[in-house]
């Protein structure tokens, strides 16, 4: 089995056929003719998109959060504004 060069693509599906589908990594290797040991490696490998995921995620509620608070200044800032108008139309 040392010799055998494996294409990203089927990497790709061993390791979703363990993770996304639920089956043992034992399973899925004894199934496709593979060691366990290349499986695991291969599942390290490709699941740097996960990290990805997270922190997409994390992006996104900074994302979220700066947008509240972006809002609120606005708000704040329009407030100060008007109160700036009110008050020099009294001061003519």
């Amino acid at each position: 089995m040392s010799g055998i060069r494996f294409t990203d693509e089927f990497k790709r599906d061993a390791v979703a056929q363990a993770v996304d589908r639920g089956y043992s990594v034992a399973e899925v290797s004894e199934r496709l003719g593979i060691s366990t040991k290349s499986l695991y490696t291969w599942k390290a490998q490709f699941s740097q998109p996960r990290k990805q995921i997270l922190e997409t995620t994390e992006q996104a509620a900074e994302i979220r959060r700066l947008k509240k608070e972006l809002a609120r200044v606005s708000e704040e800032r329009d407030i100060l504004k008007k109160a700036t108008a009110y008050f020099a139309r009294d001061a003519k």
